[in-house]
């Protein structure tokens, strides 16, 4: 096919210009544009004086959640929850010669006593506190500390607190629950171990002379029963007490226990158990209570 001539010269001039003309655009562009870093690093431009610096914003989901691992909207009533979930289990367990009674004032404090039917500290009647962690039960497992330290390897002869994180040394949530820890507390007294005990001079008696371990033994059972009757040394209506036995007032409620039968019809029905909460009646906050504390 024939080309007009002009048309021809006319295009590729106009191609070879228009190449030039790019070519010296970019050749200024480049002598124009500041250096570039080394492969593989970033500079960021200078911060204006006088500029406060911005902040990344937390997570929503990292900032709602308390220290129990739930939401903070709902953490309070699922540690209500928690807990009441833990004193229903207590009263299902039915554990043999142990009553506990959590504290009026905090949810987080239970009262109870042990009573000791036979072996080495026979008769002993052992009240103690049982201190529950706030951000139960994702933290460490609850204490134990007897109102009179008791003669044993495993109770601090000071302070009487009982060695609980021998038996739970990781608190394990949905696992380990408190009536675990009253069993164990029971059974300190029952079987006797010296392994690194907080009460020293006890580990020894027992490995060294029984007598005078049980010598001691004895005598630790009769002060703790001599202070019985003694004032609760917490100030809290829901605190356990005991008084002398009057006839007066006591023989109507025994005699009420040992003729109390259930229906033929409940034999087959779990053990009831009302209902028990902290929250004031006609209120949604958890833990509230009413103005007036009953009297104990």
């Amino acid at each position: 096919m024939n080309l007009n001539p002009f048309w021809s010269m006319s295009t590729n001039t106009s191609r070879k210009q228009r190449a030039d003309s790019e070519e010296q655009s970019g050749q200024g562009e480049q002598r124009a544009s500041p250096a570039r870093p080394p492969f593989g690093k970033k500079q960021l431009p200078a911060i204006p004086k006088n500029a406060a610096p911005i902040t990344k914003p937390a997570p929503m989901a990292a900032s709602a959640q308390s220290a129990n691992g739930t939401h903070a909207s709902y953490g309070p009533f699922y540690l209500e929850y928690s807990l009441l979930a833990e004193f229903t289990l207590v009263i299902k367990q039915k554990l043999p010669g142990i009553y506990v009674q959590p504290s009026y004032k905090s949810a987080l404090m239970w009262f109870g006593v042990i009573f000791i039917r036979h072996g080495l500290y026979q008769d002993g009647v052992f009240k103690f506190t049982v201190y529950i962690p706030d951000n139960y039960p994702d933290g460490e497992c609850p204490r134990v500390v007897f109102d009179i330290p008791v003669f044993n390897p495993l109770v601090d002869p000071v302070s009487g607190e009982l060695d609980v994180r021998r038996a739970f040394t990781k608190w394990r949530r949905n696992h380990n629950h408190i009536w675990q820890v009253l069993m164990y507390a029971r059974t300190v007294f029952y079987k006797i171990n010296v392994m690194e005990p907080l009460n020293p001079e006890a580990a020894v008696l027992y490995e060294k002379d029984v007598q005078l371990f049980k010598s001691k033994v004895v005598d630790s059972v009769k002060l703790c029963n001599s202070h019985l009757f003694d004032q609760p040394k917490i100030d809290d209506p829901y605190a356990i007490s005991f008084s002398p036995w009057n006839p007066a007032v006591h023989d109507e409620a025994k005699e009420r226990m040992f003729t109390h039968k259930r229906r033929p019809e409940d034999h087959h029905k779990g053990v009831p158990v009302s209902g028990l909460s902290w929250v004031k009646p006609g209120s949604t906050q958890p833990f509230s209570k009413e103005d007036n504390p009953p009297q104990s």
